[in-house]
């Protein structure tokens, strides 16, 4: 059977609400990106994807990170996780995906949340550089559903150095989330992400003449819809229906067979709860899953502490701590 681990995030008293505790890092966290070696790796539609590493080691574990929807280098969490890499002495990588480096992509495409060849193409280059390195997944939000896609659609082809993933923040059931950010105060996320996609979309569209609607695009009211004209099509699905239906994480989580932690919080306005309670039913049957869903906690948030100015991000130092009990089982085994 999975673990279902004991909820012991403690939200900090001066962050109490889901809001709170999705918007502070965003806006009030310290940036203090550490340098690390940008590398622009080709894929075989003639496009690219770039790559961040922090090198620290040879022979030491690896942190490989998949960023949330419209992040990059620059998003709160990947510095988070990049320092916290660095303090264990281990080496890091950050996947960024097509559109989201410092060069926007050529293909007549973008990224998406159920798009796993670019991770595929990347891990394959990073483990086949480095086969004495023991490799860790992380992924957050967006990134979290392409990384348990990618370890249940095909688990026989995840390559043996990849020993433990984490992901935080998953929106398992890619309907269920959309249409959940159409309510409440959550339409100020939905937003912000519409008006940057849509304007990436646009770009894209100035590249590539026709290959959207595009009057369709900008009457797009919300990411369900703009999924519905523009991502849908563009990367062979019928329409955002299809799309959620073929990404969504939930349908593949039973077939992941490496450790693998899920942290989540009730309060997510991102994801109905109802959705953690059908993720934490898939996942009694399988033994590799650990399960953490959290009470409060927001969406990549889980921010504790006692004092505004010297904050503790609990779901990064929690994700770091399981790489190292695997690491630790893994050696006794």
């Amino acid at each position: 059977m999975s673990r279902k681990l004991t909820d012991n995030f403690s939200p900090a008293w001066w962050l109490r609400g889901p809001h709170a505790q999705t918007l502070w890092s965003q806006y009030f966290r310290v940036r203090r990106p550490p340098d690390m070696r940008v590398e622009k790796l080709a894929t075989p539609d003639g496009d690219s994807v770039y790559l961040y590493h922090r090198d620290i080691a040879p022979g030491q574990p690896r942190v490989f990170l998949l960023h949330g929807l419209e992040g990059s280098v620059r998003s709160h969490y990947v510095q988070g996780i990049a320092r916290g890499a660095e303090a264990r002495g281990w080496n890091f990588t950050l996947l960024v995906f097509r559109g989201c480096g410092p060069e926007f992509n050529l293909a007549p495409r973008m990224y998406h949340s159920g798009e796993t060849s670019d991770l595929r193409l990347a891990l394959d280059e990073v483990t086949g550089r480095h086969p004495a390195e023991p490799v860790f997944l992380a992924g957050v939000s967006l990134g979290g559903n392409v990384l348990l896609k990618y370890l249940g659609e095909d688990p026989e082809r995840v390559p043996g150095q990849i020993r433990a993933a984490a992901a935080v923040s998953v929106p398992f059931d890619l309907e269920a989330g959309s249409r959940h950010l159409q309510r409440g105060f959550a339409k100020v996320y939905d937003r912000h992400f519409l008006k940057s996609l849509r304007l990436k979309a646009l770009r894209k569209l100035d590249q590539h003449p026709g290959l959207f609607d595009r009057s369709r695009a900008m009457q797009a009211d919300s990411i369900e819809s703009f999924d519905d004209a523009v991502t849908g099509p563009i990367h062979g699905f019928a329409g955002s229906h299809d799309y959620y239906t073929r990404s969504s994480s939930i349908h593949f989580i039973e077939r992941i067979a490496i450790p693998t932690l899920l942290v989540s919080s009730a309060d997510d306005p991102f994801l109905p709860s109802a959705v953690l309670h059908q993720v934490r039913k898939i996942a009694i049957a399988n033994p590799h899953l650990s399960v953490q869903f959290s009470q409060r906690g927001g969406h990549v948030g889980f921010v504790s502490g006692n004092f505004p100015f010297r904050p503790y991000y609990w779901a990064e130092a929690r994700v770091l701590q399981f790489f190292g009990d695997q690491r630790v089982a893994s050696a006794v085994r």
